[in-house]
């Protein structure tokens, strides 16, 4: 068994800035709206989304005699996460400025998972960040990190919406696990379903993917039906700008998640004209690769024609 304070302790130290605790379980009710969004054709075109339902909500399935999860957040908030002036047509969502999440949270978790070893040898652990279908938003909820907004993601009281997400499935128990925060939410506030160009945030707490501005300027399989991209050329933070949560909450503590991409004097001929070369130079190891090159040009050209 491994202490609960030791945990946070070593996340801490790691760079997390919030860390929670579940015991493994099925998610039944999670899986169920889940699986009624599929049902509804509200994932488009990501079609890898239909598979392993059944894991995504139930981590005992990844893990062979998983007894724990422990759910790892860090911020990515920057200045460029509080809104672009108005009339730009070539915006970037500000997590991608930096090196690829990916990368960096593996390296965390697997940094914390050595940590925990030394006071349990024989644990055995899989790291997770969006490597594995995982409902990683519905297991920080229940471990009383923040809830889930009208626009379908975590949020919490101190560090808001901007947060990127990652999780260690351990086979040992923990001394004390957490239980879902009260009297915190989103109330009456509208801001981010109103702030939506295209009306992709739905009244269930869930987004529909055909309209949603993110999905759009990502996803290499892009529905055939144009939208407005409101002068996103990759992801999109106009649902996060606008939450009162983000617009107090403090900015990123942990440099890894600091801007690497300057961003700074790209408009739309300076993205026109760059070769692959400088682009890969640039942003060879943010996300922004995972749409490449031609697909943000692609992007730059439909805000352009606008």
């Amino acid at each position: 068994m491994i202490s609960r304070n030791f945990i946070i302790n070593s996340a801490h130290e790691v760079g997390f800035d919030l860390v929670g605790m579940v015991a493994v379980e099925a998610l039944d009710k999670e899986r169920k709206i889940f699986e009624q969004w599929l049902l509804e054709g509200k994932h488009s075109t990501l079609s890898y989304l239909e598979r392993n339902v059944e894991k995504r909500f139930d981590a005992g399935l990844l893990v062979d005699s998983a007894r724990s999860v422990v759910i790892c957040a860090v911020s990515y908030l920057s200045p460029y996460s509080r809104g672009y002036e108005e009339g730009c047509r070539t915006k970037v969502a500000s997590y991608a400025l930096a090196r690829d999440y990916h990368m960096t949270i593996k390296e965390m978790l697997n940094d914390l998972a050595e940590r925990l070893r030394s006071v349990a040898p024989e644990m055995r652990f899989r790291a997770f960040s969006d490597s594995a279908p995982i409902a990683e938003k519905s297991l920080a909820v229940r471990a009383g990190m923040g809830w889930i907004g009208r626009n379908s993601l975590l949020v919490t009281p101190h560090f808001g919406s901007m947060l990127l997400l990652g999780e260690l499935v351990i086979d040992c128990d923990i001394d004390e696990y957490d239980v879902p925060i009260e009297g915190v939410g989103c109330g009456s506030c509208r801001a981010c379903v109103e702030s939506c160009p295209n009306g992709a945030i739905l009244d269930n707490l869930t987004i529909d993917t055909h309209r949603c501005i993110s999905c759009r300027t990502i996803e290499r399989e892009g529905c055939s039906e144009p939208i407005d991209l409101d002068g996103w050329i990759f992801g999109c933070d106009a649902c996060q700008t606008v939450c009162p949560f983000n617009r107090h909450a403090p900015e990123y503590r942990n440099q890894r998640f600091a801007p690497k991409f300057p961003i700074e004097g790209f408009d739309a001929e300076r993205w026109c004209n760059i070769s692959n070369e400088e682009f890969g130079l640039l942003a060879g190891d943010t996300p922004l690769m995972r749409a490449g090159l031609e697909r943000i040009k692609t992007n730059v050209d439909s805000n352009i024609k606008r």
